[in-house]
């Protein structure tokens, strides 16, 4: 395959240099670039498709899950099973979630669990710790599940399959593989799922060797990626992105992926429409998930679509990114989940939309600063809590 020239990207924090190697979609297409408030990594890639940084039109959110899980159905064991789906928190919640919904609609029948790992303790509840080290907020937790089948599958799966939005040493993955294999011996292959991966072509043999495992790569782009950083850049301390992350069952959402899912997110297609139900067709719409929570906005705005609605759909984040290259607008507001810590909405001007559909599991009261910065056109879509689950 023809090696397209290097792309340089100048940014506050050093110069990036991105070699495209293989590619499904144009790199364009996939993501931008920009400078993190990170001395650990000063650079981050800011994804089209993913629905955090960047408003994101949910089909084409939707090609990416379909396409990540075509290339995964090729690559499972058909008699295999059971299949654990983990998506990375923060980033890649929805798209792990997407994925996973995208496979059970190719393979109705198949014996799947997903989960996401997350930075909120609950405690009393089982769970796998491990880190993610070049992170702003490096610890991260596996809950396992609540429901009794699928704590069979949690502790059965013969084929563990981890989704993150880009990955680049792929160090993080291999921690939480490790981790899960130490619960389940029985293991039997592991599969890295990304949008784009900048580890390298032959990492695949490496993470296997790591793990002692077969290990898969499984991406829609492959690129060789090299950062010269700032001399300034290992001065300059990163804001705080580590609060207090302790919280109770009740105020977690139930169906989002921490505690366990085996099918389709539900949604209600009444409860949609009365979302708009006053607005012309062609007005535009943000639905905007918060943190973790992302995957509900996702399948509101695809629902949305689908009707031929003009939708975006983005999340708030506790990700420090710098103003500059493809980050033009930064909204700065209290987090949502009390834990002390600045969240921040990219590339979002609030006047742009007609309106903005907040999706939370947090009570009302705690979107107070966030709504105030959206402004009256702002409505809320909250999930029920975990405590409420049957």
């Amino acid at each position: 395959m023809r090696r397209d020239q290097p792309l340089h990207i100048e940014l506050a924090t050093g110069r990036l240099v991105v070699q495209v190697t293989r590619a499904a979609f144009p790199l364009d297409q996939l993501c931008g670039f920009a400078a993190r408030a990170n001395p650990k990594r000063g650079f981050l890639f800011v994804s089209k498709v993913l629905g955090k940084h960047w408003p994101a039109r949910p089909a084409a959110m939707e090609q990416i899950h379909h396409h990540l899980a075509r290339a995964l159905a090729q690559a499972l064991m058909p008699s295999s099973g059971p299949y654990l789906f983990v998506a990375m928190a923060e980033t890649a919640t929805g798209l792990g979630q997407g994925v996973f919904e995208a496979l059970l609609e190719q393979h109705p029948d198949a014996a799947a669990l997903f989960l996401h790992s997350t930075r909120y303790r609950v405690p009393g509840y089982r769970a796998l710790d491990f880190q993610e080290a070049h992170c702003h907020a490096p610890d991260q937790i596996l809950y396992e599940p609540l429901d009794p089948e699928h704590q069979r599958r949690f502790a059965t799966a013969s084929e563990l399959i981890l989704i993150d939005d880009e990955i680049s040493t792929g160090s993080t993955l291999c921690n939480l593989a490790a981790a899960y294999r130490a619960r389940n011996p029985g293991l039997e292959r592991v599969h890295f799922v990304s949008i784009t991966n900048f580890s390298g072509e032959q990492r695949a043999a490496a993470f296997s060797d790591q793990l002692g495992l077969p290990v898969t790569l499984i991406s829609a782009l492959d690129a060789e990626i090299d950062f010269s950083p700032a001399p300034q850049l290992a001065e300059q301390p990163a804001p705080n992105a580590v609060g207090d992350n302790r919280r109770r069952i009740d105020q977690l959402a139930a169906t989002g992926g921490r505690f366990g899912i085996s099918q389709h997110w539900p949604l209600c297609a009444s409860d949609v429409a009365a979302l708009v139900d006053d607005l012309p067709l062609e007005a535009p719409l943000l639905v905007l998930g918060t943190g973790e929570l992302m995957h509900p906005a996702f399948r509101i705005g695809r629902a949305l679509e689908l009707e031929g609605r003009n939708v975006r759909v983005q999340s708030t984040t506790r990700s420090p990114i710098l103003c500059g290259a493809d980050i033009s607008q930064r909204l700065v507001f209290k987090d949502n989940y009390g834990e002390g810590i600045p969240n921040y909405l990219y590339n979002v001007d609030p006047n742009a939309y007609a309106r903005i559909i907040l999706c939370h599991e947090t009570p009302s009261g705690s979107l107070m600063d966030v709504r105030a910065q959206l402004g009256a056109r702002c409505v809320s879509y909250q999930t029920s809590p975990a405590g409420t689950c049957a």
